[in-house]
């Protein structure tokens, strides 16, 4: 199944209460504006963000000039910690979708912080695992996996991520998200994730509201990520 990585599956959110309030309680504020990017593929790794408010889309871009998203995280994620324990310059870019408030910290208080916590070290190996695992399912996905596997796929880590059930079998993801951006996540065209929605609409495995995408059936949706 093609999905970006849950906003659960990093350093920092697998840390205690205490821990994540102690690692941020001098962090600098800062805000972003839609659009914004608030760092690319190449820059330093001069800290970690943990994101309070807004939404944010991390993407890496092909030769051609295609995006490809591999997350979009919203309120409680956290942004850059990996480079925190190889130091290696940012892989991705990341930027605001919307109006967005991120808590700071520069590398130098993470240090600082780590070696009176050092159990920070141990989650961030928990968190490698999981990511090269991401990996491995992300490349059988694009090297296998059909078009509306991709599509079904991105949707149901929507749902993981943002999903709210509504009753009624209805599962609301409450964050707007368009066809170019499912498109950017499952690594295929607009036109077919167009296509395919209209599908799954046809057959009311998926809805869409006031701008936001419902699955009505998430046990069909699963199947055609199987299928």
């Amino acid at each position: 199944m093609t999905k970006p990585p849950p906003q659960s599956d990093n350093l920092l959110s697998a840390l205690s209460a205490d821990l994540l309030s102690g690692l941020f309680a001098k962090g600098r504020v800062l805000s972003l504006a839609p659009d914004q990017t608030l760092f690319l593929p190449g820059d330093p790794p001069d800290g970690c963000y943990r994101v309070d408010e807004g939404l944010l889309k991390v993407s890496v871009s092909t030769a051609a000039g295609n995006e490809r998203i591999l997350a979009i995280l919203g309120a409680g994620a956290m942004i850059g910690e990996l480079a925190m324990i190889d130091g290696a310059p940012r892989s991705a870019s990341v930027t605001a979708l919307r109006e967005s408030k991120l808590c700071f910290v520069s590398r130098a208080a993470f240090d600082t912080f780590a070696h009176s916590h050092p159990d920070i070290y141990r989650h961030g190996m928990i968190v490698l695992a999981k990511r090269l695992r991401e990996t491995n399912d992300a490349l059988a996905a694009t090297t296998f996996m059909s078009l509306r596997g991709r599509v079904a796929g991105a949707l149901l880590s929507l749902v993981e991520a943002f999903g709210h059930d509504v009753g009624g079998g209805r599962i609301v993801v409450r964050q707007k998200v368009t066809q170019s951006d499912l498109a950017a996540m499952a690594g295929i065209a607009r036109e077919n994730v167009s296509r395919i929605l209209s599908d799954w609409m046809r057959r009311s495995i998926v809805s869409r509201h006031a701008g936001y995408h419902c699955v009505e059936n998430k046990e069909a949706l699963k199947r055609e990520a199987d299928g």
